[in-house]
């Protein structure tokens, strides 16, 4: 595992450390949880293994009924129709 040297203003560490022991967390304990939640809700749904075969499903349905594009944009167009 890493370490690393980061700077955080005072304030913001108290409040760190308040939250972390709240949790029974360390501080070291407590970034590295934040900052997965942080880098996972970024990485998008289309990260998991069941959500990239759905993709992929909606997308072989979509050429077999002939229809050609972005599954997903023709998706959000028919649900921003209604």
């Amino acid at each position: 595992m890493a370490k690393i040297l980061v700077s955080i203003e005072d304030k913001l560490l108290k409040r760190i450390d308040g939250a972390a022991r709240r949790l029974g967390f360390s501080r070291s304990a407590y970034l590295s949880h934040i900052a997965t939640l942080d880098v996972e809700r970024y990485d998008g749904p289309g990260k998991d293994r069941q959500v990239k075969g759905a993709l992929r499903s909606i997308d072989e349905l979509f050429a077999a009924a002939g229809r050609n594009g972005d599954s997903t944009r023709a998706i959000r167009e028919e649900r921003d129709r209604r």
